[in-house]
């Protein structure tokens, strides 16, 4: 499964830095960073607030453009050793110079240049979705959006939301997501990953959404499903973050086969692997073990992500051409 190329659309860039690499930049830095990490060295949490306090713990020792382009490169390198040929991260201003524009850019100059480079290097490509946080405000998210509209373009192609789904409602960052629509930006957001199925058909239609973060909570509204599945909604779905979580007890229980049975398109990402211990290769390992897509079922999602895929069309038709040489 390895080998197999492969589409990634939901990653969070700083989500995806390895436990070492962070408490190296914490070292250099002479920061501690006590409660960050367990006995084995892996990130520690017990629940999805305590899952964010690390992440954004995690995130503090990231402080300048030249750490950016040091992660990027990790984060790619450790993608393309697991197939994957496109990805998408998500990129938060708010952690890159504090939602100031003049200072957003020179983190992402940086960022965009080693993905250049990467893909000269790996063979993997990337695009940028800018990111605002949800449980830091409808403000906050209003400058983030800012920042997306300044730099959209080649790179910065999409918008989004992550954070604790249980702060506000969607409506509530209706400006910043206009904003982003104005910029020609493509919009995806969190919703339905812990939130009841209606908090998806909320965020979805006041948003405007092509794609969803998560979603999979969908699969407990049958006419929600009809009805994503009839617009063509593209789900995030990250097996191996939802079990890690525990929202699901295990790969078994997940919905993401029910889903898919019923019309709703569906895509395979990490989110987060090292918080998780998951990477592309054991998420395909392990919908091919439970659920027997094998190469045929693999394959098929990964083209339905190469044509969600918030690129130009000539990239998706790269991307498309490349799926098809898979053996």
């Amino acid at each position: 499964m390895r080998d197999l190329k492969k589409i990634e659309l939901h990653l969070h860039l700083e989500g995806a830095a390895p436990a070492a690499f962070i408490r190296g930049l914490a070292s250099e830095q002479k920061v501690s960073l006590d409660g960050v990490f367990d006995e084995a060295g892996h990130y520690a949490y017990d629940d999805f607030p305590g899952f964010l306090r690390t992440y954004e713990a995690a995130t503090s020792v990231l402080r300048s453009p030249e750490h950016y382009a040091r992660l990027t490169r990790e984060v790619l390198e450790q993608s393309a050793a697991h197939g994957v040929i496109y990805t998408e991260a998500f990129i938060s201003p708010d952690f890159c110079g504090g939602g100031d524009v003049s200072a957003w850019r020179d983190y992402l100059a940086a960022m965009q240049e080693t993905a250049l480079e990467a893909r000269t290097e790996f063979g993997i490509e990337m695009r940028g979705i800018v990111t605002c946080i949800r449980h830091f405000g409808p403000d906050r998210a209003k400058a983030v959006a800012r920042c997306a509209a300044e730099t959209a373009g080649s790179f910065i192609t999409g918008f989004g939301m992550g954070g604790d789904e249980s702060i506000g409602t969607a409506r509530d960052y209706a400006w910043a997501f206009d904003c982003a629509r104005e910029a020609q930006l493509e919009l995806t957001s969190h919703a339905g990953e812990w939130s009841a199925p209606d908090t998806i058909r909320a965020a979805w239609q006041d948003l405007g959404l092509a794609r969803i973060g998560h979603g999979v909570r969908a699969v407990e509204d049958p006419c929600l499903c009809e009805d994503l599945a009839e617009a063509g909604v593209v789900l995030e779905v990250c097996p191996g973050s939802n079990v890690a979580l525990g929202i699901y007890r295990n790969v078994d229980a997940h919905p993401i086969e029910k889903l898919r049975e019923r019309g709703v398109k569906v895509t395979v990402s990490t989110d987060d692997p090292p918080f998780f211990h998951t990477t592309m290769t054991a998420e395909y390992e392990a919908l091919d073990r439970t659920f027997g897509w094998g190469v045929e079922g693999l394959m098929a999602q990964a083209r339905v992500a190469a044509e969600a895929a918030f690129c130009d069309p000539e990239t998706k038709a790269r991307l498309l051409t490349a799926l098809e040489d898979t053996p």
